[in-house]
């Protein structure tokens, strides 16, 4: 069994085959291709195509697509189905109208096994996501089961934290930091103080 990625660790370099909803056309995701640009990558798997909850967590993240993208990121949906399913089922299913975002293929789940979300019984992806920091690092994991949806303004928030804390590596965001907000500076002051430094 393939080593799964960890939280911290880098990503080896991957491609996957594309259906491009913004084009019509066919194309391929790859990470060192994304890496080299310097961008952001947030990998959304998610079980099937044609299926019950999958397509309101897609319309969900479409509707922050084009925030995510000003952040740096470039966001590409995966699942085990072939990249012909994500054009058939795009053209289907009404939520996806608004989908412009790449739509991975990954038939033989072997990025799903890197990322540890693969079912082996099913043959599906369980709903992962996933942030890659543009130097290739994990710094972000969410993995739920097949029955509970996903909140896309919370992958955006986590999103802005992350972005905010690569340009400022000595702080720390608390719950629920949205930009503007109070953050923390890690000291031996801070220990047993979080409540104060925050009133302040």
């Amino acid at each position: 069994m393939a080593e799964v990625i960890l939280i911290g660790q880098k990503v080896p370099d991957f491609e996957l085959e594309t259906y491009e909803p913004a084009t019509g056309k066919f194309g391929e995701f790859s990470l060192e291709k994304a890496r080299k640009a310097g961008k952001w990558t947030i990998l959304f798997f998610y079980p099937a195509d044609f299926t019950f909850v999958c397509p309101t967590e897609l319309a969900d993240l479409a509707d922050v697509y084009d925030e995510l993208k000003s952040l740096g990121a470039e966001v590409v949906s995966v699942s085990t189905d072939t990249k012909f399913v994500h054009l058939a089922w795009k053209q289907d299913e009404k939520l996806l109208e608004k989908v412009t975002f790449p739509m991975g293929a990954d038939p033989l789940g072997k990025v799903s096994r890197l990322f540890g979300v693969y079912d082996e019984a099913t043959g599906l992806a369980l709903r992962g996501t996933f942030i890659i920091n543009p130097e290739g690092i994990l710094v972000s994991a969410e993995i739920n089961f097949y029955n509970v949806g996903r909140n896309a303004a919370e992958l955006l928030r986590k999103m802005k934290a992350n972005v905010y804390l690569a340009d400022h590596p000595d702080e720390a965001c608390p719950a629920k930091w949205e930009p503007g907000k109070k953050t923390l500076k890690p000291s031996e002051e801070l220990v047993g103080h979080v409540y104060e430094a925050l009133a302040e």
